[in-house]
């Protein structure tokens, strides 16, 4: 059997264009969020594209632009708010129909099978991006039950009391040359109804505007009108976000942050109470400047920004992960759990290698899943001297041994594509199983990026079926077991691929790309997408189950402008994701590397009070 330590592969699933960020094709996986260039192996970063990387400046920059106008138009009405805000704090006030009442200060209790309706702005030249931030949290509210989603412009009157929690997505500052397409019914029924409602970001001020400052501020105890995302004409430099007991980072490239909302909370006898539930850290004062990142009174959560935006595995969206609960599943218990995924196994690997780190996680008694890629091929000999080689499960006795085993020792058996690769073509690499992508293109940039070039020319249901039953039938022939999961490779497939994985499959265990098209009547965009991890399984906008993978893996060189990820850095983020009440600290390893990395991950997170768990058993 040929011993061979494959290349640590630097990959990334592609977010790019805002948030969860979108992407087109053609895009760099360098990223905002971490630090540039992909990741080796799956680990996710968040990538955009040059074309990208300027619209989302641009997009910045109109909102701050947008939000100082907006302060100017405000200064003699802010000091005539300000006058009267001690004098209304027990008036209720009719809006369209509906009378203000007190709601209820830490949301409903929740419903057996909570359901959440997801708002979302379409207008603007950036109107695009609130699909992709939809998509994104449509798919965390997946995790409690059933989602619905729609253009805020199409709300019907009474929608908000038909779900147990509703929320919107403020991507488009309404204002100027962009007129308000938030219906009246909208904020009427967000300031009467006593079912929560969380809003990001932008347009909170339209709804103080509508129903008016005096009642809007009786109930819930701040001025959105004469609340800015800048201070002195800069919206500072916020590199952390505070939560429960977890500073979460927050990192933003120069001139693209559109600044997080500073709420001006009112003081004085009368006013409602109003929780601050995080605080943002601004270092370009000193000392440091902390402002409310998120607070909430009566019904209304309101968050500053759109936590997406330049995101990763230690970043202030784990805030939100967790502010889902209080209104959606407000009587979760505290819950912390943990998988590990061992990776790219293929009759290629190293049964010795394998065998080692089987028999660690067998004494440690650690459940684990381990990801099976059928064949192994190299088509150009990049690791064989020139001379192409394949080598099929049937010819790697050691290595199907090794993986019986696992599967009577803990070991949850993993579909991990067909060969990980495609035909003969660098992909980006050099065509070897386990280096490349099977269903998506990409390449390598002059500047050492991994770009994304979209799918696979004969990408197609019968493409994707053929590549899939090809590996069942692998798994049959060496009297193993039909996996149940299955793990795309390099995370990067197309919306059909998706489509047909979830017929055969029932979870991905896995980072994914979600396509713009998905939620409207539109076709399928390819060419733009975004890409998402989870905090716990969700039900996606595919309708698939999906198992967490969150922490990334470990990698002790750098590729692709990447750093290394080390135990310490992967139990750092499993640290701070301890602020989600019932959330995972997930990660994956390549057993061609020693067992003492692992041995230390596993001790790390397991010190953290997280317990090791199958990932057969998160399946429904």
């Amino acid at each position: 059997m040929r011993i061979r330590r494959e290349r640590g592969k630097a990959v990334a699933v592609i977010i790019a264009a805002a948030g969860l960020l979108a992407a087109t094709a053609g895009g760099a996986a360098g990223s905002p969020g971490i630090p540039p260039g992909p990741a080796p192996g799956e680990r996710a970063a968040l990538a955009q594209p040059a074309a990208v990387t300027t619209a989302l400046s641009n997009w910045a920059k109109r909102q701050r632009s947008a939000d100082a106008t907006r302060r100017k138009q405000r200064t003699a009405a802010t000091a005539k708010t300000t006058t009267t805000k001690a004098t209304t704090a027990t008036t209720a006030r009719t809006v369209q129909g509906g009378v203000l009442g007190p709601g209820r200060q830490q949301g409903l209790r929740a419903a057996a099978q909570p359901n959440t309706l997801i708002l979302y702005d379409t207008a603007g030249p950036y109107g695009f991006l609130g699909e992709l931030y939809a998509m994104a949290t449509a798919n965390l509210a997946g995790h409690f039950g059933a989602v619905a989603t729609k253009p805020v412009s199409q709300y019907t009157a009474g929608q908000v009391n038909q779900y147990t929690a509703t929320i919107y997505i403020g991507s488009t500052y309404y204002g100027g040359d962009i007129p308000d397409a938030i219906p009246n019914a909208f904020y009427s029924d967000v300031a009467t109804s006593s079912r929560p409602v969380i809003w990001m970001n932008d347009n909170i001020w339209n709804l103080a505007g509508k129903v008016g400052v005096p009642a809007f501020t009786a109930r819930y105890g701040w001025d959105p009108t004469t609340s800015y995302f800048d201070v002195g004409g800069s919206v500072g430099k916020v590199t952390q976000v505070d939560y429960k007991t977890q500073p979460l980072g927050r990192s933003i490239p120069a001139g693209a942050d559109s600044g997080i909302l500073r709420p001006n909370i009112l003081t004085g006898g009368g006013q409602p109470a109003v929780t601050t539930l995080a605080e943002a850290v601004d270092t370009s004062t000193s000392p440091n400047t902390r402002f409310p990142w998120a607070v909430r009174s009566s019904n209304l959560t309101y968050i500053g920004e759109i936590p997406y935006t330049y995101f990763n595995e230690s970043d202030r969206a784990i805030a939100f992960y967790d502010l889902l609960f209080d209104a959606l599943a407000p009587e979760t218990p505290t819950r912390h759990r943990a998988m590990l995924r061992l990776e790219d196994i293929s009759p290629g690997s190293d049964p010795d290698q394998l065998m080692e780190i089987a028999r660690y996680l067998d004494q440690e008694n650690i459940p684990y899943g381990f990801q099976v890629i059928p064949v192994y091929t190299d088509p150009k000999g990049a690791y064989n001297g020139g001379t192409a080689e394949t080598t099929t499960l049937q010819q790697a006795p050691e290595v199907v041994a090794a993986l019986r085993f696992m599967l009577a020792n803990g070991g949850t058996i993993i579909n991990h594509g067909y060969t990980h690769q495609y035909r003969d073509a660098d992909n980006p690499y050099n065509g070897v199983t386990g280096d490349d992508f099977e269903f998506f293109r990409a390449h390598v940039d002059s500047a050492d990026n991994v770009i994304y070039d979209g799918p696979v020319p004969e990408d197609s249901t019968l493409w994707a079926t053929s590549r899939i039953l090809s590996a069942k039938t692998a798994f049959t022939l060496n009297l193993l077991p039909t996996p149940r999961l299955w793990t795309t490779p390099h995370y990067a497939a197309s919306a059909t691929d998706y489509g047909v994985i979830n017929q055969h499959y029932a979870a991905r265990y896995e980072r994914s790309l979600y396509f713009a098209g998905q939620l409207t009547p539109a076709p399928i965009n390819p060419q733009v997408y975004m890409g998402q991890y989870f905090p716990y399984p969700v039900r996606d906008v595919y309708g698939s189950k999906v198992l967490p993978e969150n922490l990334g893996n470990y990698e002790p060189d750098s590729y692709n402008n990447r750093p290394p990820r080390l135990p310490a850095d992967m139990i750092n983020s499993a640290r701070l994701n301890l602020a989600v009440r019932d959330g995972f600290a997930s990660f994956f390893y390549h057993p061609y590397y020693p067992v003492a990395p692992l041995r230390e991950t596993v001790q790390g997170i397991r010190a953290l009070g997280y317990t090791f768990v199958d990932p057969a058993s998160v399946i429904p």
